[in-house]
């Protein structure tokens, strides 16, 4: 099977430690290439070279940023000691979003995944959680978790969606969970509309959904209820799901907030997020 390139962006926390034993959970049935990434946030006018020299126009004191350089550098050596020399790690400077964004296309990393704090409150609604924001806006799928999942076994994935125009996506990930962990497919339709009669053309959709992408094991599921993230909820508290598995147009912000985006930040479970085009 071919190598999973997976990026875990780390501020030395107990949710990045959280996001390392989910991957080495998924390392159990799949060749994964872990990579560290580092982001030191600091102005735009404070740069690095391919050596690692620092450069600042004077508005930062160029001390500081070496100070903080090398306590990040003696924490990444201390995650090489505890996690062995396999991993791969790396430093850069820049906004902690944009960095961990550019940088995994520059890459090519098939997988990004993040522990999160959560966000609740005004907190969410003025900025959110940075995991929310590379949800929205990254064109890799993110593996999100707010909590140890490193006892985690994954027979169940929750697939939510709107069957409605079903077509072919991009499910490599999901295909790739599918054949090492030989996972059963859950499709569900959240039904907001509680007048809505069309109960067999919506699992007819989700025959046509799963043939075009190639979904062979999976059991269809339709709920009423007042949204996404509620009917989700529901849903998983009748069926215990492993993993939850939903798409994202990324149109998040202070007036949109997506379903997706609600997940990741109150839910329980490991959230696997990608963009449908």
């Amino acid at each position: 099977m071919q190598r999973l390139k997976v990026l875990i962006p780390t501020d030395f926390s107990v949710q990045a430690e959280y996001a390392y034993l989910m991957v080495k959970r998924l390392e159990e049935k799949i060749p994964v290439d872990i990579h560290f990434i580092h982001v030191m946030n600091v102005p735009d006018t404070v740069t690095m070279d391919s050596i690692g020299q620092i450069q600042t126009c004077g508005e930062i004191s160029i001390d500081y940023v070496l100070s903080q350089k090398m306590m990040a550098e003696r924490n990444m050596n201390q995650l090489k000691s505890l996690y062995g020399e396999a991993i791969h790690t790396d430093i850069v400077l820049g906004k902690l979003t944009d960095k961990i964004l550019s940088y995994s296309v520059e890459k090519e990393f098939d997988l990004i995944v993040m522990g999160t704090k959560g966000a609740w409150g005004i907190k969410e609604k003025i900025s959110g959680s940075e995991t929310q924001i590379i949800a929205r806006q990254s064109s890799i799928p993110l593996l999100s978790l707010m909590c140890d999942r490193s006892d985690l076994v994954i027979e169940h994935v929750l697939l939510v969606h709107d069957f409605s125009n079903p077509k072919n996506e991009n499910l490599k990930l999901l295909h790739k969970l599918i054949a090492a962990f030989q996972t059963k497919v859950h499709l569900l339709q959240i039904l907001t509309n509680a007048h809505d009669s069309n109960g067999e053309k919506h699992l007819a959709n989700m025959d046509t959904y799963a043939q075009l992408n190639s979904i062979e094991q999976y059991e269809k599921h339709l709920l009423k209820d007042s949204d996404v993230e509620h009917g989700v909820i529901h849903f998983n508290q009748m069926r215990e799901m492993d993993v939850i598995c939903i798409g994202t147009h990324g149109k998040g912000g202070f007036f949109h907030q997506s379903a997706t985006e609600k997940l990741i930040n109150h839910l329980y479970k490991p959230i696997l997020s990608y963009h449908i085009q």
